[in-house]
């Protein structure tokens, strides 16, 4: 018995003779006994602890981790002569230096020949980490900090407020945490304290360094006082607020305005109304240093006084400034590069800013309460560029699709549209007249309308026989057969005469309705054929003709003029009784539901489309019908208002997506049911909720294509860089017809090789011929076209070879100018800008087919990122991996079906689920890469089997398919640029002799340099597969830290570039702008850098005083100095046609 036992005997006795009551007795034996099992547990505790400790000790290894602390400190205190151990990073530090880096790495590579997939995978993804430190890029005990670095007190301030109290950065919150914890350990360490009392606090000084480098990251995040968690110095880094995105890739600058826009129909093309005040204050300075050189005030104060108190001679002064000066105007949000653009300031009262009719629709500006900014270009160089480059003269062409921007629209179109239609024969004409200027007194006279069918000689704007030969085939809808003779009598109208007199003079006199189609196509060959101030004399004559007539026009719509077709109640009649014996067949059984629905659907299809065509019918019989006149001349709306304005609506969907068998019978004018206007509602609210979601997916994706493609320059590196294979496109299609976008596939490229048509080289104009080399400008395309040939192999982006740069034959035409494009230009950006600013015209929509069989089918803007992605696509099509005959189609009793294929070599299965359609039998030949089942192919898989050129083909003709079906005109050689990016690396099979890891990613070109390297010095190369990446996923993969940095996942993207050391060429745009230099594009490119301007008789200047000579243009002597315009263009090419 224990010595407590017996004491406890004794003093329940005690107790029993002292006549204590029994229940506390009772009570007292109850206590004691809970006592003494209390100690047995503990001391079995500490038992089992000595235990554990000594076996623990029996079985340990380096790199143990101990877990439980009271075993730890055991092991400590017993047998701490036998092991080293310790707690937190000062461990990790101790064994991180003991590590043998290259024994591991070798250790790694063996465990690369593994059979455990697993295993292979760790090594794999342990080798990326081991590698730069075995490369001795960083000594591993580095990456542990042994000191914390403050950054400069004014990047975290601290403000005082009114209350007497402190406003202070997070940041400071979280280094005084860290302070207080450092400086207590500090004490306690010199006071001796128990280990536990210090670890405790060595591991709250790890959360607060945690917490200061990356709150949240690990554990609950350190909330400051309201509960929010502290900005720690990641969340300065990433996101829109942060560092890199708020401050480092846009600034706010000085030097700015803002105001809502009004319309300037009086202005030039490249003028612009700015308000008095607000140009006075975007020139101050400008304005005092002229006033103090006019000798109107004394020094720069008095100027300054003069200025803020508008004084007289200071608006005088104003407009002399400006004279010459551009400003440049930006329109929110700029999805591409004419969203800025220069022009030349014109002061006007009020405080609104004017802008040119034309430039709105580069700007997609419009008048219902828009705001414009206003910039200056400061510097000589800065005007130089902003006249040279970003005038609105010079920048009449879409950089998408190269076709004209600065097309007239809505009332400019109506007016053209009447004066040039014409409802009577020509021939029909009842009087002559000698000239115009008599028909034109007869028309005021009020003989004749603008409209009349007369006769008249039309003398100088008859244009230019020369000409009319050259484009007669390009607009034989709008031109006579032969070339209209000025000096004898013509049958036409008044209203074409003038049209015609807007025409630069020796242009061929059009003698056709001019709807909004074939103005551009005018204005197209107008651009192409003359010079820069006669295009713009052109634009602006036209725009005023516009106005004029659309004014003259008296457009108005009345309620009559919506002419619902007589025959609208037979044809539903006709089609209701369809639908009955529909329903009867359904109901004996004879057709399945789904059929049922499917043929509903179909006949109310029809229904709608005989009541459009018999409406359109009835407005053409309506002369000058104003609805008719709108849509006809494309100034506004389409068929399918008009038709339910005037038809029937007909078929609508519900909010999931299945569309309604019960049509909408009425139209707007007779006005809809309950019933019917209750299930529209559904439409017109998802069409208000996709526009805005829309908005904002297609921004992120401009975004992320901006940032896969952003450091393509073009440079000219000669033709070994040129893969002169060459890309295959095809101009006539499947049907026999030619391509109807053979302008977006071909326009402006150059040939790979000659054009042959029965062995013999196609000739085109004066005997020349397609030959390889030969650029495909507008009459190249129409040889081509003309010519039969079935595809031409031409120059594409796919054929230049430095995936960093694009080569200038590659290509071909900047589609902006019309001309090869300049090296240095930027064509990786105009690119993505091209495809992602008409993403917010595509749908957002999945359509269902009601219910029926067959999947939702992705289109619009979810489709192009599905692309861009490289996802595997919503009911992706099984594909044939192997080119051989179909044996067999097999039912499992599941009801998947089993297709067999066969060929020489092998057979293979292939599995299809139930739910898809098959489209091949029994019995037919496939090729490889070829479609068994409906729907969609998975890119991935398209590389897999049929290589890397058909991918590309895949994805480029996907990409511009979804775009062509919303009438979006996109060239080609943009979604090239993307898709090229897209497969710029190489996935290491095996590394062999090189130094790659297994799996690693790689730069193709660098990989087939390698290779090529080991190859000569008699090694095994390399062995890859190209890989298709998501477009973020290669914006993420780019080998300079900052981009990738400011573009997403910020901190990880520092963390391993730390960690390999990673340095930054400062090669791309991006990178450049964060740092603030030169971006080597445009004419901070090297190309233009090098280059000094040849000028004999200049004398020698710095650049300082070549920039105040430039501005002080009385006192320079005459022509010492070109004007920043001249000295800029000289930067360029020789003979160029830019400066005016």
């Amino acid at each position: 018995e224990s010595k407590r036992v017996k004491q406890m005997k004794l003093e329940i006795k005690a107790m029993e003779n002292a006549k204590v009551p029994e229940a506390e007795v009772q009570e007292r034996k109850k206590d004691i006994e809970k006592e003494i099992k209390g100690k047995k547990k503990k001391s079995d505790d500490e038992i089992e602890v000595i235990k554990n400790a000594f076996s623990r000790l029996k079985t340990l290894k380096p790199k143990d981790i101990i877990e439980d602390d009271t075993l730890w400190r055991e092991m400590i205190d017993k047998y701490d002569e036998y092991f080293t151990g310790g707690m937190g990073a000062e461990a990790v530090r101790e064994l991180v230096k003991l590590v043998d880096l290259k024994a591991e790495m070798e250790k790694l590579k063996s465990d690369l020949d593994s059979k455990s997939a697993q295993r292979r995978q760790r090594a794999i993804q342990r080798m990326k980490v081991i590698k730069p430190f075995a490369d001795g890029k960083n000594p591993p005990e580095a990456m542990i900090l042994e000191i914390v670095p403050v950054i400069p007190p004014e990047l975290r301030p601290m403000v005082q407020l009114d209350g007497g109290r402190f406003a202070t950065s997070d940041l400071n919150d979280l280094y005084r945490r860290l302070i207080n914890r450092n400086n207590r350990l500090k004490k306690l360490i010199e006071l001796g304290a128990p280990d536990i009392i210090i670890s405790n606090e060595k591991r709250m000084l790890q959360e607060s360094v945690d917490a200061l480098f990356d709150n949240g990251r690990r554990g609950r995040a350190v909330a400051g006082a309201g509960g929010r968690g502290l900005k720690s110095l990641s969340d300065m880094l990433k996101g829109k607020q942060g560092r890199f995105r708020q401050n480092l890739l846009g600034k706010r600058v000085d030097y700015s305005a803002r105001s809502v826009i009004v319309v300037g129909p009086h202005l030039q093309l490249q003028q612009c109304g700015l308000p008095k005040m607000m140009a006075l204050e975007l020139f101050k300075p400008f304005v005092m240093k002229r006033l103090v050189e006019l000798g109107l005030a004394q020094n720069i104060k008095s100027a300054k006084r003069m200025v803020e108190r508008s004084r007289a001679q200071v608006w005088d002064v104003l407009a002399e400034v400006i004279e010459e000066h551009p400003v440049l105007l930006n329109r929110a949000p700029t999805l591409h590069r004419l969203g800025i653009q220069a022009f030349e300031p014109i002061l006007v009262e009020g405080k609104a800013i004017q802008v040119h009719p034309l430039v709105c629709e580069a700007f997609n500006a419009d008048f219902d309460g828009d705001q414009m900014a206003v910039h200056v270009p400061l510097s000589a160089e800065a005007q130089a560029e902003a006249r040279v480059l970003m005038l609105a003269t010079n920048n009449v062409l879409s950089p998408a699709s190269g076709n004209p921007i600065v097309s007239p629209s809505q009332d400019m179109v109506i007016g053209l549209y009447y004066i040039t239609e014409c409802y009577e024969k020509l021939e029909d004409a009842k009087m002559a007249f000698v000239d115009i200027n008599e028909a034109e007194q007869a028309y005021e006279a009020g003989h004749i309308g603008l409209q009349t069918p007369i006769r008249v000689r039309v003398g100088e704007i008859a244009g230019d026989p020369k000409i009319h030969g050259e484009i007669k085939n390009r607009f034989t809808d709008l031109m006579t057969e032969d070339p209209v003779d000025g000096t004898a009598l013509l049958n036409t109208t008044l209203g074409r005469v003038y049209f015609n007199n807007v025409l630069p003079n020796d242009f061929p006199f059009i003698q056709a309705k001019v709807r909004k189609n074939e103005m551009k196509r005018i204005i197209s060959e107008v651009i192409e054929r003359y010079n820069k101030a006669e295009l713009r004399e052109f634009l602006d004559a036209m725009k005023d003709i516009g106005f004029k007539y659309g004014a003259k026009a008296g457009l108005s719509v009345a309620m009559t003029d919506v002419k619902t077709p007589p025959e609208k109640s037979t044809i539903l009649e006709k089609h209701e009784s369809d639908a009955e014996k529909i329903e009867n067949q359904y109901n004996s059984g004879a057709i399945s539901e789904a059929e049922r629905k499917k043929a509903i659907i179909q006949i109310w299809t029809k229904a709608t489309d005989e009541i459009q065509y018999a409406m359109s019918r009835a407005l053409e019989a309506d002369e000058f019908n104003p609805v008719d006149m709108m849509v006809k001349s494309g100034a506004r709306g389409n068929m399918m208002q008009v038709r339910q304005l005037a038809g029937m609506r007909g078929l609508v969907a519900n909010p999931k997506g299945d569309i309604i068998e019960r049509p909408i019978k009425s139209n707007f004018r007779e006005g809809m049911s309950v019933l019917e206007y209750f299930i529209s509602t559904h439409g017109a609210r998802k069409g208000l909720a996709d526009t805005a979601l829309r908005t904002a997916d297609s921004g992120y994706l401009t975004r992320r294509l901006v940032d896969v493609a952003a450091g393509i320059v073009v440079r000219d590196q000669g033709d070994e860089n040129i893969d002169w294979r060459g890309t295959k496109k095809t101009v006539i299609e499947s049907d026999g017809k030619v391509s109807r976008y053979l302008h977006s596939k071909l326009y402006g490229r150059v040939l790979a090789e000659d054009i042959k048509k029965d062995k013999k080289v196609v000739e085109f104009g004066d005997s020349q011929k397609l030959t390889k080399g030969t650029y495909i400008d507008a009459e190249v395309l129409d040889a081509i076209s003309k010519s039969g040939v079935e595809s031409v192999n031409i120059l594409s982006p796919f054929n230049s070879q430095d995936p960093e740069t694009m080569d200038p034959l590659c290509y071909g035409f900047s589609l902006a100018t019309g001309k090869p494009v300049e090296v240095g230009e930027a064509v990786g950006i105009i690119s993505a800008q091209s495809i992602g600013e008409p993403g917010t015209q595509l749908t957002m929509r999945t359509f269902h087919t009601g219910g029926v069989v067959g999947l939702d089918i992705t289109s619009g803007l979810p489709r192009i990122v599905e692309l861009f992605e490289a996802r595997n696509p919503k009911g992706k099509s099984v594909m044939s991996s192997i080119q051989g005959k179909i044996k067999s189609i097999d039912t499992t009793p599941e009801g998947t079906r089993v297709i067999t294929i066969q060929n020489e070599k092998e057979d293979i299965e292939v599995e299809v689920l139930r739910r898809q359609t098959l489209v091949v039998n029994q019995g037919d030949t496939v090729e490889a890469g070829d479609a068994l089942t409906t729907g969609p192919k998975a890119p991935k898989e398209v590389l897999e089997i049929n290589g890397v050129r058909a991918c590309q083909e895949y994805l480029v003709d996907e990409v511009q398919k979804t775009y062509r079906d919303q009438g979006v005109e996109v060239h080609d050689k943009h979604v090239e640029m993307i898709v090229r990016q897209m497969l710029r690396r190489v996935r290491i099979v095996s590394a062999n002799d090189s130094d790659y890891l297994p799996n690693e990613l790689v730069d193709s070109t660098l990989f087939r340099k390698t290779n090529q390297a080991l190859v000569k010095e008699g090694k095994t190369p390399a062995e890859g597969r190209p890989e298709l990446m998501g477009i973020t996923k290669a914006s993420l993969a780019t080998d300079s830290w900052l981009s990738a940095a400011s573009f997403q996942e910020t901190t990880r993207v520092l963390t391993e570039a730390a960690m390999k050391k990673s340095s930054d060429a400062l090669s791309g745009l991006k990178e450049n702008v964060i740092i603030g230099t030169l971006i080597p594009a445009g004419t901070g490119s090297e190309a233009y850098q090098k280059l000094s301007p040849s000028l004999p008789d200049a004398p020698e200047v710095s650049s300082l005083g070549f920039m105040e000579a430039s501005s002080d243009s009385e006192e320079s002597d005459g022509d010492a100095l070109p004007n920043p315009a001249q000295w800029l263009a000289m930067l360029g090419e020789e003979g160029e046609e830019e400066t005016e």
